[in-house]
C-alpha cells in the first residue's frame, strides 16, 4: 500500500538529517515511526494509562493516613528531631 502525507517543514528537516545520519530512506524512517506508533497504540490489552506507569511511581508505606495532606508538618517534625 502507498500512503501520501503532508508534514511540517520542521519534520522534513529532521527527517533529512536522519536519512544522512542513519543511511536510511525517508520511507524507511516513516515505516519505523508508524510501526512504533502502531505497536504502542493498538495493543489488545485494555490496560489504562495509569496501570502502564504505576510501577514507576513511588510508594509510601508510612501508615500515616494524612501524609499527603500534612507532609510539610511531618517533615518539619522529623527535621526538629534530628
Amino acid at each position: 500500500m502507498q500512503l501520501t502525507i503532508r508534514i511540517p517543514d520542521e519534520y522534513s528537516l529532521s527527517i533529512e538529517k536522519l536519512t544522512e545520519k542513519m543511511g536510511l530512506k525517508k520511507s524507511d524512517i516513516a515505516r519505523l515511526a508508524l510501526k512504533q506508533f502502531l505497536d504502542e497504540n493498538s495493543s489488545e490489552d485494555k490496560e489504562k494509562p495509569f496501570d502502564k506507569i504505576k510501577h514507576l511511581l513511588g510508594t509510601a508505606e508510612s501508615k500515616i493516613d494524612d501524609l499527603g495532606q500534612r507532609h510539610r508538618d511531618y517533615l518539619i517534625q522529623k527535621i526538629k528531631k534530628n
